[in-house]
């Protein structure tokens, strides 16, 4: 027995190098200049929005300032008593050279609260070429260039998962090492080995395309956009790729209590959305090499302190040299945070298999295997 436990151990261990070689090799990958980003077409972006946050001011600045010479934003708001819309506004008057609309109201085509949001923001996009972008997406001014540089002959999608920065305290720490040293880094593994995921974070479409496909509506196909993005494309016969350098989602200072509720909700949407490869998560993270591998040293008779150590290091080392090497945030709390992260992730994949109502922005969505539904405000 103590042979399996170790062979477990180590195919654990081999396999989590394995995708930060992979998130590696491919982070390290630049994009070259397409025709796209040569012609340089016209640009929508729409980005929804809800109530405001730490961040808020800075990332609507930031996407008015853009080095791109034709874009306009469409700001979507589905109550037009949010108080986001003076945030809007203030932003819009300091940069009156670019095309902004502001558009409230709601359309319920589905379950999902931001998609619906983004319904008449993509119907007013007057551009073949549309971004529906995260209100806390910190945008470069290179952020449609790094969008349309990733773009391939065979992309349907090209999307960016959000880098964790700016964290405050430990547990926006602990937020960036779900962020970054395990959801970004498995994403760009699965896209290194032509199996890109959509991440709703940042969406480029050829609007043609995506009309020609069901339109906007084709998204509502599942309870996540990103989700139903990924199965569409690649029922098309094309890939989802991924952005060379993801873009900045900061963080400020984040409490336990969103950091688990954030997390059980999106593994409650990957049960759901991809259930064949979510199911396996449970033997990711350092906790199940570790165990198995102090099980095969208990058995013969080794130190149970040098094996737990060994694993250990296996595990965050190469992970933190991933970090190191993209400059994500690093500091003293980072490897704590890995390890609070990895403790928490098999609660997480627990909590995802119970119960099915969470709470989203204030609304509470109901998330099933066979039909999700949206309930209406309630007060996170």
């Amino acid at each position: 027995m103590e042979t399996v436990f170790a062979l477990c151990a180590t195919l654990l261990i081999g396999f989590n190098l394995l995708g930060i070689v992979l998130a590696g090799w491919r982070l390290m990958r630049r994009d070259a200049d397409n025709d796209l980003v040569r012609q340089r077409p016209p640009v929508s972006v729409v980005v929804p929005l809800r109530g405001v946050e730490t961040f808020t001011p800075l990332t609507l600045a930031r996407a008015f300032e853009l080095d791109w010479p034709d874009y306009e934003l469409l700001f979507c708001v589905a109550d037009q008593d949010d108080s986001v819309i003076d945030e809007v506004r203030r932003a819009e008057a300091a940069h009156p050279m670019i095309p902004t609309q502001l558009l409230t109201g709601d359309d319920r085509i589905s379950a999902n609260p931001k998609l619906n949001n983004c319904v008449k923001g993509w119907r007013a996009a007057r551009h073949d070429w549309v971004i529906l972008a995260d209100s806390n997406v910190l945008m470069p001014t290179s952020y449609i260039t790094t969008m349309m540089s990733a773009w391939q002959p065979d992309s349907g999608l090209v999307c960016s998962p959000p880098l964790g920065s700016r964290p405050i305290g430990f547990w926006a720490h602990v937020e960036c090492a779900f962020l970054n040293g395990s959801q970004g880094r498995w994403q760009y593994a699965a896209e290194a080995i032509g199996i890109g995921f959509a991440q709703g974070k940042s969406m480029l479409w050829n609007k043609p395309f995506l009309e020609d496909h069901g339109g906007i509506r084709a998204l509502a196909a599942e309870i996540a956009e990103d989700a139903a993005s990924t199965k569409l494309v690649r029922n098309a016969g094309l890939k989802v790729h991924l952005v060379s350098t993801p873009f900045e989602q900061p963080l400020g200072r984040r409490h336990a209590g969103e950091i688990w509720s954030r997390q059980a909700r999106w593994a409650r949407l990957r049960r759901v959305t991809f259930p064949q490869y979510f199911a396996p998560e449970i033997l990711t993270g350092a906790l199940p090499p570790l165990l198995f591998a102090v099980a095969a040293a208990a058995m013969m008779e080794m130190s149970l302190v040098a094996t737990a150590f060994a694993v250990l290091a296996l595990m965050y080392l190469p992970e933190l040299a991933l970090a190191a090497l993209n400059r994500w945030p690093i500091s003293f709390h980072t490897l704590p945070a890995m390890i609070a992260r990895d403790m928490v992730m098999p609660l997480v994949w627990a909590r995802s298999w119970i119960g099915t109502a969470v709470a989203w922005r204030g609304n509470v969505m109901t998330i099933g295997t066979a039909e999700s539904t949206l309930a209406g405000p309630h007060a996170e």
